[in-house]
């Protein structure tokens, strides 16, 4: 749970914090602690560090059964609302915190993007420096450097124009505030395509001979360039498919999105769960191979275009289309299978009534990336015309209810009794099937 791994290192700082008192540290900024606002990233990271502590700490209490108030510890079902709306709150608070230090982090992100930009193009130039000694500066050289420049300096300028969201990162962050594997690997390609005609460019300028700047015309011809154009053209498409493709899905509720709090460089490689994603990292893996090959071309051979063989142009093409495979095999909509009363030990064999508690049983009721409290909390079970909220039941280091595949709520005493009709709402607003249940008095 991402609630869990955020909170790992927190809950051991307020620990080490308990007892401090409320002024501790008060002298060493007006923005230390809970503070969220935008100029200070420390206080938004801070915030919702404690947030997340504080929110472990409580839902441990509660799993451990400590913390109930007497007005509701008489009853199990008062007490597992009181349980559940506690930590909804506590939980919305860790949630609001998670979504302001996001922000703060896309409004500074940008800076460091440009300095790692701008960190490439030094390295370019130690590079081209050390590899100058003994066979001296070329002209070839002189091109590919200027070429970075104005690539780092095209760069720098978008960064800043969209600089609250990301910088350079701005155009390749998906809707669901993802990295997008798609728009990475596009976005890629389509860079060094620009620097290698930037470079055939400047060559180009600099060529002194009618001979020379024939070559390099000659070099831009698709007979030569076939291989890393076919890759180019079709990583681009891929792109724009695959948005179009999940947008799609979404809307048509075969897919489940939820939106994340801010982007990480394992986007690239991991599905919105978070765990690994072979179609992801294959794609990711394997364009970058073909690219730093295509490089390795241009460094070897800077008058034309690199003319990336054809077998590793397949070698992409066949990642391509197993990523968009896998891109349309993804997901599918949230079902219910069965729903039966749920029965304590000591409980007799009897009907559904009100004010007992039912066990949905399905699969996909949490979408991938909804497993944090906050977003749990928005699980509504409709029964007939009641819309009931599914209580979270701590455990300690998680969550017994809900799961993926099992729901567990009660029926409120304002069902009308009969034949009524039970469906599930996830976090990500998609419904399931309809499934009826006799309900008796």
């Amino acid at each position: 749970m991402a609630v869990q791994e955020a909170g790992q290192g927190a809950g051991r700082e307020a620990g080490r914090n308990a007892g401090r008192g409320p002024d501790r540290g008060a002298g060493r900024g007006g923005h230390e602690g809970g503070c969220t606002c935008g100029d200070c990233p420390h206080g938004a990271r801070e915030g919702h560090r404690r947030a997340v502590a504080a929110f472990l700490a409580k839902r441990d209490e509660l799993a451990s059964g400590h913390g109930l108030p007497a007005a509701v510890a008489h009853s199990a079902g008062a007490s597992r609302q009181w349980v559940s709306d506690e930590l909804t709150q506590s939980a919305d608070l860790v949630a609001e915190r998670g979504r302001a230090e996001g922000e703060v982090w896309l409004g500074l992100v940008w800076r460091r993007t440009v300095m790692a930009v701008w960190g490439l193009v030094l390295i370019l130039l130690l590079v081209q420096t050390l590899t100058a000694i003994g066979a001296g500066w070329t002209s070839a050289r002189t091109a590919g450097l200027l070429a970075a420049v104005v690539v780092a300096g095209l760069l720098t300028v978008a960064s800043w124009f969209h600089r609250a969201r990301g910088g350079v990162l701005a155009p390749v962050i998906g809707e669901d505030n993802r990295l997008s594997t798609s728009r990475v690997v596009a976005g890629g390609w389509v860079l060094f395509v620009v620097y290698a005609v930037l470079v055939l460019a400047g060559r180009l300028a600099g060529a002194s001979s009618h001979a020379e700047r024939d070559s390099l015309i000659e070099g831009l011809e698709l007979a030569r360039g076939a291989g890393i154009v076919t890759v180019l053209a079709v990583v681009s498409g891929i792109a724009v498919l695959v948005r179009r493709v999940v947008g799609l899905r979404v809307l048509g509720q075969r897919l489940q999105k939820v939106r994340a709090d801010r982007p990480r460089a394992a986007d690239l490689m991991t599905d919105d769960s978070g765990r690994g994603s072979f179609a992801d990292t294959q794609y990711v893996v394997l364009g970058a191979v073909a690219l730093v090959f295509a490089a390795v071309r241009l460094a070897r051979r800077p008058e034309q275009l690199p003319d990336l063989p054809w077998g590793l142009a397949v070698v992409v093409l066949v990642s391509a289309a197993t990523y968009v495979a896998a891109k349309y095999a993804e997901g599918g909509r949230p079902v219910i299978l069965s729903v039966v009363r749920a029965r304590e030990a000591g409980d007799l064999d009897a009907p559904i009534r009100t004010g007992d508690d039912i066990e949905i049983r399905g699969a996909g009721f949490v979408p991938p990336g909804a497993q944090s409290a906050d977003r749990l909390s928005r699980m509504v079970v409709r029964i007939g015309a009641v819309h009931v909220h599914v209580p979270l039941v701590p455990v300690p280091g998680g969550f017994s209810n809900p799961s993926d595949a099992v729901l567990t709520v009660p029926v409120p005493v304002d069902v009308e009794p009969g034949r009524v009709e039970v469906q599930v709402v996830t976090a990500a607003g998609v419904e399931t099937n309809r499934v009826e249940v006799d309900v008796t008095d």
